[in-house]
């Protein structure tokens, strides 16, 4: 079950928005306290689910050059937050995904339901998501820029992939 909220979701990891009076501002910030409570979750948050914490460790383990041991690139800090901003983008009681890397230093995930109904995103430095995908004998991908708010592509792709 996805949970699609009439709430517009503010920005993440910078607590940036365009407000400036008292308000606003108060509003933003119990927006992001109830939207952390709500990604803590065990039902409905990716946060409980660990996600996060593994897309930490990849990074951890994945952030020096020649990492697997056959020339792989770093994986950046940028590609890092552009991954956990987009998973904070995605509706609450969104499926949770595998996380990776790539040898060319971008983070991986993965929603796989069988071998013929799978999403891939791959999340680059630059804010690229590039995402293919596999359902029967249907395929799409393409790139997809991030620009704070998960792209509907995707999220329906994720949808489709989850739904039996």
């Amino acid at each position: 079950m996805i949970l699609e909220s009439p709430i517009v979701t503010m920005p993440s990891f910078g607590g940036s928005t365009t407000a400036y009076s008292d308000t606003a501002q108060y509003i933003t910030k119990q927006t992001e306290r109830w939207q952390g409570r709500l990604q803590n979750s065990h039902a409905l948050g990716l946060n409980a689910k660990g996600v996060f914490d593994e897309v930490f460790d990849v990074w951890n383990q994945c952030s020096s050059p020649d990492w697997d041991g056959y020339d792989a690139r770093p994986v950046t800090h940028d590609a890092f937050m552009t991954a956990l901003s987009f998973l904070k983008a995605l509706p609450l009681g969104t499926p949770a995904p595998a996380v990776g890397a790539e040898p060319d230093g971008h983070i991986t995930l993965e929603w796989y339901r069988s071998p013929r109904r799978l999403l891939s995103v791959s999340v680059s430095p630059e804010g690229d998501l590039h995402y293919a995908a596999l359902q029967g004998r249907s395929t799409r991908y393409g790139t997809e820029p991030y620009w704070g708010e998960a792209p509907q592509v995707i999220f329906d792709l994720i949808r489709q992939v989850g739904s039996s």
